[in-house]
């Protein structure tokens, strides 16, 4: 019996004839199976033609009701080759975390997907459980080092920054004690686990331009202090080489390919909350390459991915600013954000979404701030009213914004095609003049201040001493010029998730802050944002299973 998802295997088109329409032979490519493949960099050597226009897909506050940022992204992508423009995406692996918990898959939904989804969504190519191997192969050696040379050696255990990953949501390993029973176990000591999108080893994956910079970083991540308090980085306990040896097929991008056949290269998957939240920028500069419309996403919304893509990305210098953005909306998202509970959100409200438009207005700002053209997407659902899709659009409009409705979901790249237009009108017609949010050389407080103020709307920023103390040991350290990146809730504006909308006069609590040298950046933790999420109470995992035919069944 045919299933849907055997019905849309059965249209896809051989990863031959994806990667031909980008110009990529056939002999780059290594194959995982029919319909995917990793490219091998070689493919763009020789490669002189005129790179193409960059597209960056980002939304307003996420809410349970989804915004459809990825479905919008596809979507995008067909409708663009449609119109003879010669498209592709660039997208991140998904985490099985979300996958198993709350989110599901990853790949879009409806018309707008990307295929072979179970595949994508579940161990892929391998990258993600290479970064988790590389990480905690670097572990191994510390507490190796600690269990040969003891307490006066070359790390102090206890100040041991570098914990252990993995790629599954497991609260109760967010910390953990190790090494007890006995001399042979090594030394005991307190540590914890992080889920594989925080590791700063999948950040420089993404950030990294080959494999020379790839183990020139991870070389440079430090793993603690010495006993005289001297930083103690990855490369003197001689671990870079192996870390890469490990990545090094995984620095490869993965080539798959919408239901419409349009190519998309996926590769990387840090967080957004937690990390810089954007694919590797090898997937992205390949794409603009061979192709004359690259669309690519930030994680969450503008004030998280969008924010770290100018402030973190762009500024790596590997690629250029966007020459366009999209913001998605939902009538469902501005409904919440006005106050609706999610099992009332079908019902039209005009007066919930009037007030939930808030959010999508700070949005609107945030993404003027950085100076590139973009424009917003009201990605249809069928839950939504006419009169509430034209009271978004009198909205949007009324703040002088270019905004298109989005139907990608239900009629793929053909629902795309007015958005397609608009973006394409942005880029030709208006204004581009990208501006960095801040000087490299603001000292880290002032930074955070930046951002707190001006992107979230903070009144002020707090923190502990002990927390200035360790900013300012960073900035001693002499890594004062690097970017920062704020962990915090992607549910709010604000670190609060609760405060949804636009909230205002709040205070923006830093509750620690720690040095990714490797990945070139400073993360600022705010609120109670955890880089070990846990499962829901029912996990999408309890959904999730492979009938008598074995074909798995219950993954969105």
């Amino acid at each position: 019996m045919a299933t849907p998802e055997n019905k849309r295997m059965g249209t896809l088109k051989p990863i031959e004839e994806i990667a031909a329409k980008l110009g990529i032979k056939a002999a780059c490519l290594e194959k995982y199976g029919p319909h995917k493949a990793k490219i091998d960099p070689q493919a763009v050597e020789g490669q002189d033609r005129q790179r193409g226009k960059l597209i960056m897909m980002t939304a307003m506050s996420p809410t349970p009701a989804g915004e459809g940022k990825t479905t919008t992204t596809i979507g995008l992508v067909d409708a663009l080759n449609r119109l003879g423009k010669g498209a592709s995406a660039a997208l991140r692996e998904p985490s099985l975390g979300p996958v198993f918990g709350m989110k599901g898959g990853a790949t879009g939904g409806g018309a707008a997907q990307v295929m072979p989804r179970h595949e994508i969504n579940l161990h892929f190519t391998g990258d993600i459980h290479a970064v988790t191997a590389a990480h905690n192969l670097l572990s191994a050696m510390v507490d190796n080092r600690l269990h040969f040379d003891g307490v006066c050696g070359l790390l102090d255990s206890r100040t041991v920054t570098w914990r252990r990953v993995m790629d599954m949501d497991d609260r109760v390993l967010r910390d953990v004690v190790i090494g007890i029973g006995g001399p042979l176990r090594g030394l005991a000591r307190e540590t914890g686990f992080d889920i594989t999108a925080a590791s700063e080893v999948m950040a420089i994956l993404c950030l990294s331009r080959d494999l020379s910079d790839l183990k020139e970083r991870l070389g440079r991540i430090l793993v603690g202090y010495s006993p005289e308090k001297k930083p103690v980085f990855s490369r003197e306990l001689k671990a870079d080489g192996a870390m890469t040896a490990l990545l090094k097929e995984a620095m490869k991008p993965n080539l798959v390919q919408t239901l419409e056949g349009s190519p998309v290269l996926i590769h990387g998957g840090p967080f957004a909350n937690i990390a810089h939240g954007t694919n590797s920028v090898i997937a992205t500069d390949m794409a603009l390459r061979f192709s004359d419309y690259v669309v690519t996403e930030s994680g969450f919304g503008s004030d998280l991915g969008a924010v770290k893509f100018f402030d973190i990305v762009v500024r790596s210098g590997h690629i250029p600013p966007p020459d366009a953005c999209v913001l998605v909306a939902t009538v469902r998202s501005l409904k919440y954000h006005g106050g609706v509970a999610r099992d009332a959100l079908n019902e039209e409200n005009i007066a919930a979404l009037e007030k939930g438009f808030v959010n999508l207005q700070k949005h609107i700002e945030i993404m003027r701030t950085f100076g590139v053209p973009f424009v917003a997407a009201l990605n249809r659902f069928d839950s939504d009213t006419p009169a509430e899709v034209e009271r978004v659009l009198e909205l949007c409009r009324g703040e002088g914004v270019r905004v298109a409705v989005s139907d990608v979901f239900a009629k793929g790249g053909e629902g795309g095609a007015v958005l397609a237009e608009e973006v394409i009108k942005a880029i030709e017609e208006d204004d581009h003049n990208h501006r960095p949010l801040y000087p490299l050389s603001f000292s880290i407080l002032e930074k955070i201040e930046i951002i707190a103020k001006r992107i979230f709307g903070a009144e002020a920023v707090a923190m502990e001493g002990k927390i200035r103390r360790r900013i300012r040991r960073i900035e001693k350290m002499g890594f004062k010029d690097l970017p920062v990146c704020i962990a915090k809730t992607q549910y709010s504006l604000s670190d609060d998730d609760e405060l949804l909308g636009r909230p205002e006069d709040f205070t923006l609590i830093v509750t620690d802050a720690s040095l990714s040298s490797g990945a070139g950046f400073v993360v600022i933790q705010c609120g109670d944002i955890m880089t070990m999420p846990g499962l829901p109470r029912i996990p999408a995992a309890e959904k999730i299973d492979v009938n008598e035919n074995g074909e798995i069944t219950g993954l969105a």
